[in-house]
Parts: structure tokens; C-alpha cells; sequence
């Protein structure tokens, strides 16, 4: 495996994690089928996963659908890294990312909840999302497309709300753009989040970032920002960012 050359993309490794669930009953133990990160002493940490799935939880909650206990999904990707630590990157190569999904596989036509539902995880070892890295990213302000609006899920991690910027994200690379800033959906003035990530400003000892009011995703990155940012000293406050 050339870590060096690592990208953001699938590879497939060698086990998923899935357990099925009626949509009166709950879920059961799981079974492994044919984002940790490495330390210099070779251990393998996961980031937050508890917070993940109470992630999940609120979001099958606003979908209607049952979803695994915080305890549940935590057993899962640990039982998925260990199956998969040959996948690790070394230190500072990369890292092993994570993908919980829950979804409706039961047979079903019409518009109603499944009556059953799958919990699966996978992983693939990737690199940094942007090929860039850390160096700065040129972003397109998207006054057409919205990528949530108020009432809707926007504020859940939900398939919904990532394959409808795949147009203006298109638009933008082609273009020669990094990534997309999306606007508020009424007034298009403040600044909510990229395509697939949310959005802070640092300037001197202030760090900024767009409030959640049911359009933004709460995500467990931001709160560590946030967190970690205040332990250091600086001032976060969270409002409507505009330009």
C-alpha cells in the first residue's frame, strides 16, 4: 500500500459490520461480513465515536426510524477498525475512515417508514479530503442552489442534504473552486456551511462560526472546535456570519 500517495477515496478492505432491525423491534448484535488514526506507538485512537451515535440518534429519530443504542454503535466501529487495523495508515499518513449507515431495507412501495432497517459499517483508509491538504482552499459563494432550509434536515446528517449540492459542487470545479459556501435559503447574506463541512473564521483572538438554528449541522468536529479553541483562550461566538 503506497501511504504516501494516499487520496480520498474507497478502497476496499476486508470487513463490514451490519445487523438488521424491524421497525417495531430493536437492534440485535451485530456480525462482521467477507476515522481511527495511528499513534507513533503504533495504537490505534477513534475520535469521539459516543457523540457519532447520538448523531445517529437524533437523525433516525427526525426520519423515523430505530436505530442502534449509542452503546450498539460504539461496539460497531471498534469491531470494524480491529477487523480492518491491517488498514490503518502509519502515523501522520492518513487515517482509517469510518462510514455508519442506516437504512430502509424492507419491502415496501409507498411513501412510509420501511419495515425494516439495516445498520452497516465500513471503512477505507484515505487521506486528506481536499488535494490540496492544508493549504488555503478557493471557495464559491453559491447564491443559486440552497443546500437546506428552515424546517427541513438540514441540522441532521442525512443523505438528503449531500446529494443535492452535487450540481453546484460540479459547477464549482469546473470552475477551478475547491468547494461550495452555501447562504442562508431567505435572504442568501449569511454563510452556513461548505458542501460537506462546517464553517469558521479566525481573526486575532476571535473565532467565529455560523449558529445552528435547524439548518446547519451540529457536527462533532465543530463542537471539538469549539471546545478545544476556548481551552486555548480564544473567544467563540456562534451568529449569523454574513458578507
Amino acid at each position: 500500500m503506497d501511504w504516501d500517495n494516499l487520496g480520498f477515496g474507497l478502497i476496499r478492505t476486508d470487513y463490514m459490520y451490519s445487523m438488521k432491525c424491524s421497525s417495531e423491534g430493536s437492534f440485535q448484535q451485530g456480525r462482521l461480513r467477507t476515522k481511527a488514526y495511528r499513534k507513533e506507538d503504533g495504537r490505534i485512537l477513534l475520535f469521539r465515536p459516543d457523540q457519532n451515535g447520538v448523531r445517529m440518534r437524533i437523525g433516525a429519530e427526525r426520519l423515523c426510524m430505530p436505530s442502534p443504542s449509542v452503546d450498539q454503535f460504539v461496539d460497531a466501529v471498534k469491531q470494524t477498525v480491529l477487523a480492518n487495523r491491517r488498514w490503518v495508515p502509519p502515523c501522520e499518513k492518513g487515517s482509517l475512515y469510518i462510514r455508519p449507515l442506516l437504512i430502509g431495507t424492507g419491502p415496501i412501495l409507498g411513501l412510509a417508514p420501511s419495515p425494516e432497517y439495516t445498520f452497516l459499517v465500513y471503512a477505507s483508509p484515505v487521506g486528506n479530503y481536499f488535494k490540496e491538504g492544508l493549504a488555503p482552499l478557493s471557495l464559491y459563494v453559491e447564491d443559486e442552489f440552497d443546500r437546506a432550509s428552515r424546517g427541513g434536515t438540514g441540522f441532521v446528517k442525512t443523505i438528503s442534504n449531500y446529494s443535492p449540492v452535487l450540481k453546484a459542487l460540479n459547477r464549482a470545479k469546473n470552475r477551478g473552486f475547491s468547494d461550495v459556501l452555501y447562504l442562508d435559503s431567505v435572504n442568501k447574506r449569511c454563510v452556513e456551511e461548505a458542501s460537506a463541512c462546517n464553517v469558521f473564521t479566525v481573526k486575532g483572538n476571535l473565532v467565529s462560526t455560523p449558529a445552528t438554528k435547524g439548518t446547519i449541522l451540529s457536527g462533532v468536529t465543530r463542537r471539538s472546535i469549539i471546545e478545544i479553541a476556548r481551552d486555548h483562550g480564544y473567544k467563540v461566538i456562534t451568529y449569523g456570519l454574513s458578507l
